[in-house]
């Protein structure tokens, strides 16, 4: 079978194809009905549509057939999907949907309350679990794909609409063209081998570009099928994977961590799941992942955007990410400057001993696949800066030109005028066998610059023991000087966003102004609890350097 070109083609060829397709709960589609119903919807689509304007749709679900039905329904009429956040609320959520000029929004009931209130002129909302919604598309049941289309499909035709997270402004909706989320399903089908046979499980949510480009995507362009969960789960993980057969997921932000957390069982091998694809698992969960489930975890590098790509080889080093493609002329780079960073210098365990000079932007300077965000010149931009893709992320590269990440440019903390990757210390606290997931960030420091900041949900039955904390600080030949957290917060369970990353804004908007205990070791002594007296006198400190409403209300 040869590489299609869009993904209208790779939905026609599931046309006929009677062997399970789209697994969810309880139900189970043939890859000849997802294609059926995709048809009908496009059909549908067309209706709803007019000429005149965008071809573009709203789809505010979880992850239920509806969406990657209606994902298919798009590819074969020629229109684009914009997935939207169900965590967004008021006039954002309605930004975000007039925004991207949705003229139908596919929602389900459960979601219906989000958009009480909301002022959504020209905007057609479907809700796909309702009599009304069944009736309306036993009217188009007859439809076969390429039969109805808003206009002609092609390898530049627009098919997704996807929101980044940012920490500040508003999110911006990333442009993927058919040919673009093609050819990414078809790379991750060559270098991961996706069999036909094989299972791919989303769990992340699908309005965010990982499950559709990572998961959805190459199970497409391969013929495998998909299991979707609602949901993420850590506790109902294994039984889903168990229950579809699932051999293959993909992860984001601090998933691993929560499956990790939960307790060992004696069948936790026994499952069909060989691989794991994702982002920021860090070296020693991967580790741990594969020691207790058996499963490999491969991260990767990537985004909606698509601006950068890093590939993985067998020879890539534990802890990297692989090296550049051969497309691309990857760097790293000061931030402010341009200037090429330093060669990693790594000692025999492969920790970074020279990270003021090695880590810095990864930019780069070849023709890049990047499309652009949906009306955003502004943004456009400041992605694309003298010619070169800025990807906004931290890295570092070792002597042989492996990539490593080191987190995001907007995580950097300034530390006694020395600058810190938030990444790389969360890489090295995350060896300390307490901690269950971990987040380092920058509060402001009462004179100048930042300081370190750490949030740890721990193990369960662990209790936080600052000693041997410090203890454990200490061992690390790794950990700079300037690194080490002067605050520490215990949480119960670590904050995330929708798309299961942590939710830095939150924990930085709060800093050491919480109801969870605090430690802290200001005089660099010994952690104690930050509390009564001690908090009066650090508050006084930021008064008298004239910082405090830097840490008024913990912004």
């Amino acid at each position: 079978m040869g590489s299609a070109g869009t993904v209208a083609e790779l939905v026609q060829r599931q046309w006929g194809d009677h062997r399970p397709g789209l697994k969810h709960e309880d139900t189970v589609l043939s890859h000849h009905q997802v294609a059926s119903g995709a048809a009908a919807r496009a059909a549908l689509l067309a209706d709803l549509l007019s000429a005149d304007g965008e071809p573009h749709l709203g789809v505010l679900l979880d992850n239920t057939p509806e969406f990657p039905l209606w994902l298919s329904a798009a590819a074969l009429a020629g229109a684009a999907v914009a997935g939207i956040n169900p965590t967004r609320r008021g006039a954002e959520l309605a930004r975000d949907i007039l925004h991207t000029d949705c003229r139908v929004l596919v929602t389900e009931s459960a979601h219906l309350p989000l958009l009480d209130g909301l002022d959504l002129p020209g905007v057609r909302v479907l809700v796909t679990d309702t009599d009304a919604y069944t009736a309306l598309l036993a009217g188009y049941a007859g439809a076969k794909p390429g039969e109805a289309v808003l206009r002609e499909v092609g390898r530049e035709t627009r098919m997704l609409l996807y929101f980044t997270s940012g920490s500040t402004g508003a999110p911006k909706a990333a442009i993927c063209t058919q040919g673009r989320l093609a050819a990414a399903g078809q790379s991750l089908v060559d270098h991961f081998r996706v069999r036909r046979d094989d299972v791919h499980y989303i769990c992340m949510p699908m309005f965010h570009g990982n499950a559709v480009i990572a998961d959805w995507a190459p199970a497409l362009a391969g013929g495998a099928a998909v299991a979707l969960r609602r949901r993420f789960s850590a506790s109902g993980f294994l039984d889903d994977v168990r229950t579809h057969g699932a051999t293959y997921f993909t992860y984001v932000g601090r998933a691993v961590q929560y499956l990790l957390a939960t307790p060992e069982r004696p069948d936790d091998r026994d499952h069909p799941l060989r691989l794991g694809f994702g982002t920021e698992a860090g070296a020693v969960d991967a580790a741990r992942f594969r020691e207790r489930f058996g499963v490999r975890l491969v991260e990767g590098y990537g985004s909606s955007e698509g601006g950068a790509a890093i590939q993985r080889t067998p020879d890539t080093p534990p802890g990297a990410v692989g090296r550049a493609s051969p497309r691309d002329d990857l760097a790293v780079v000061d931030p402010e400057t341009g200037e090429e960073r330093a060669a990693a210098v790594l000692d025999a365990r492969g920790r970074l001993l020279n990270g003021d000079d090695a880590i810095g932007e990864l930019v780069n300077r070849g023709r890049t696949p990047f499309e652009g965000y949906w009306r955003n010149a502004e943004a456009d931009a400041a992605r694309v800066r003298g010619g070169w893709y800025w990807t906004g992320d931290l890295f570092f590269r070792d002597p042989a030109g492996f990539l490593y990440f080191a987190g995001r440019t907007d995580d950097r903390l300034r530390v006694d005028s020395e600058n810190l990757a938030a990444a790389m210390i969360e890489n090295i606290l995350a060896r300390w066998s307490d901690a269950a997931a971990v987040a380092v960030y920058a509060v402001p420091d009462p004179v100048a610059g930042d300081q370190v900041m750490a949030a740890l949900a721990l193990r369960e039955g662990a209790a936080f023991d600052p000693g041997g904390f410090a203890a454990f600080l200490a061992a690390q030949s790794d950990l700079g000087t300037k690194m080490a957290p002067r605050f520490v917060r215990i949480v119960a369970a670590m904050p995330v966003t929708a798309t299961n990353k942590v939710h830095r804004v939150a924990l930085r908007r709060e800093g050491f102004r919480s109801a969870d205990p605090i430690w802290w070791n200001g005089a660099g002594g010994p952690y104690e609890r930050l509390r009564g007296a001690e908090l009066a006198a650090l508050l006084g400190e930021y008064e008298a350097h004239g910082r405090a409403h830097l840490v008024s209300s913990g912004d």
